[in-house]
């Protein structure tokens, strides 16, 4: 049975009534269309090559789509308003359960690399599966944040947002993420049309541009303490060496190269390139950096946007200390994946030797082409 998927559009017009009619509708579409996309992912599970889908932490994840499965399957038809109450606790349940699942595929595909075989037939069912969990959560939490009532949104759609705003935000956690770990942070300078504003979703951002700054940052970084600490020939020593250097100097200020970000706006699609003076991405990555890395993590340890060394987050980002974060290698594909679910695209253009340029390209919901799909 095929899903049904909705345009941001449809969502935003039909997302407020007097009679308070659109929650009803709205949890009755979801009653009927979430079972059919979890059966989808279930599938995929079990196509995966046996000794993978064999993986403790695999089959865990398998485990919990079944469950949801079951539970939004047997929850009564929604007649009323009281019903429909039971079904958002059903629904903040399951996306509490859920919450953990990209770090424990990262986990379950780490502790599997050996046995993968064809990286086509992982990608296929990690792209599927990424971002089918993207759009259940968009829609789910839609549902959610249609009975709250707050200035300029309806549902999860902000009808005025400000993509400089979202960045801000983005930018101040991933400097301090850089300053924690590094003792200072890469300004951050943002040009283009910053006045900007327009109705769209937060929430993907919300995953992307995090996970972008972060790299930025910690790349400009490791190129600026690379060429200070030249001396040391040895990455482990590097890594020690530096933290006793930041610890010694932590007050001293330094001149890190400052990050670009500039913002495009225009009647079809938003456009964030993201530009680092982190000395580019070597030539022998540069194919593989938008790959899911659960086979190379091991062997790409000279390369922080192969293999970050921030270091594991996953711990922070479970206790929800840090937002979100994607560990193992699974940030950047994870990114792309989103982006193109969402019509749009990630691309890196790097200049080696100088730095890199990423663009963020994704479409407007209420522009002049078809909007995409949830």
């Amino acid at each position: 049975m095929p899903s049904v998927r909705l345009t941001p559009t449809t969502m935003l017009y039909s997302g407020r009534s007097q009679d308070g009619s659109h929650i009803l509708k709205s949890a009755r579409y979801l009653h009927k269309e979430l079972p059919v996309r979890i059966a989808h992912r279930i599938k995929g599970f079990r196509s995966l090559p046996f000794i993978i889908g064999c993986n403790p932490t695999i089959l865990h994840v398998h485990e919990l789509y079944i469950r949801a499965f079951q539970k939004l399957s047997d929850f009564p038809a929604i007649t009323d308003h009281e019903v429909e109450s039971q079904y958002c606790k059903l629904l903040r349940q399951l996306l509490d359960d859920h919450k953990d699942v990209v770090t424990q595929l990262a986990e379950g595909l780490r502790e599997s690399r050996k046995h993968i075989q064809d990286e086509k037939v992982i990608r296929y069912f990690l792209d599927k599966t990424l971002t089918s969990r993207l759009g259940i959560r968009m829609l789910a939490t839609h549902h959610l944040s249609l009975h709250e009532d707050r200035p300029d949104f309806v549902g999860i759609i902000c009808t005025r947002l400000s993509p400089k705003k979202i960045i801000e935000k983005w930018v101040d956690f991933a400097r301090r993420l850089c300053e924690h770990k590094y003792g200072n942070a890469p300004r951050v300078r943002i040009n283009g049309h910053v006045a900007a504003r327009f109705p769209f979703i937060p929430m993907p951002l919300d995953y992307i541009l995090p996970e972008l700054l972060k790299n930025s940052m910690r790349y400009v970084a490791f190129c600026y303490w690379w060429s200070v600490l030249n001396i040391f020939t040895s990455y482990k020593c590097f890594v020690f060496t530096v933290r006793a250097t930041m610890e010694s100097h932590i007050e001293t200020p330094y001149n890190v190269p400052d990050i670009s970000i500039t913002i495009a706006n225009n009647d079809i699609d938003l456009i964030i390139r993201i530009s680092d003076r982190g000395g580019g991405i070597p030539h022998d990555h540069l194919e593989r950096v938008m790959d899911y890395h659960f086979t190379t993590a091991e062997t790409s340890t000279q390369d922080p946007r192969i293999n970050p060394i921030f270091g594991n987050m996953v711990d922070m980002v479970n206790s929800g200390q840090s937002g979100p974060m994607h560990g193992f290698g699974f940030g950047l594909p994870t990114s792309r994946a989103y982006a193109e679910y969402l019509g749009g695209s990630l691309c890196i253009q790097s200049l080696q030797g100088i730095g890199a340029d990423v663009y963020l390209r994704l479409k407007h919901i209420d522009g002049k082409e078809e909007s995409f799909r949830i």
